[in-house]
């Protein structure tokens, strides 16, 4: 992988610990020589995130759409900055600039990214792994609503399984990989 798009909050939320694990993510994907793709925020986790990989020595690539920029919610620091005009564009530039994705702590906009970008996958428009960095527990309730999805026969077993999960980065960096690997392309349907 030489690059991945991080999905996470542009808050920092109540618990401290996704402060951490943001910088622990920033600094270790610099450490591993794996660029960052994300939103452009400096503020939240998303700019804890960004400090962390830079000071690492990391590449960091921040997509916004020029409204936001209007706004100074940029990070002006980043190794490149890629403005455009919509969300919807946001998007699917970090598509194009990834290998693969994870996502951290955040809320709507978090989900809507993260589920967008597996949903390509599920479809077909892409090949790239995502996954899902389950620190401490904090997406396990999503998880297992998914899998009520699948109980219900609007999600297909082996899409649930063909995302990456994992507590901590190097278990789904390793998870990423193996997907990466693998010929298979994304079961489809449901």
């Amino acid at each position: 992988m030489r690059r991945v798009a991080v999905f996470l909050a542009s808050s920092h939320g109540h618990d401290p610990a996704h402060a951490e694990l943001a910088a622990d993510v920033g600094t270790e994907l610099a450490r591993r020589g794996i660029g960052l793709v994300y939103g452009g925020g400096r503020t939240g986790l998303m700019g804890v995130m960004a400090d962390a990989a830079l000071k690492a020595g990391g590449e960091v690539i921040g997509v916004m759409p020029r409204s936001m920029i209007d706004r100074e919610w940029a990070h002006e620091e980043v190794t490149e900055l890629v403005i455009c005009d919509s969300m919807h564009e946001r998007k699917a530039i970090m598509a194009e600039h990834a290998d693969a994705f994870v996502t951290l702590p955040g809320g709507l906009g978090t989900l809507e990214e993260i589920f967008e970008v597996w949903s390509w996958r599920q479809l077909g428009f892409h090949a790239k792994p995502v996954g899902f960095l389950d620190a401490g527990g904090f997406w396990t309730p999503l998880l297992g609503a998914l899998r009520g999805i699948v109980d219900a026969g609007f999600l297909s077993a082996s899409t649930l399984a063909d995302l990456a999960v994992a507590p901590d980065l190097p278990g789904l960096l390793d998870a990423l990989e193996e997907r990466l690997r693998s010929t298979e392309q994304p079961a489809h349907g449901g």
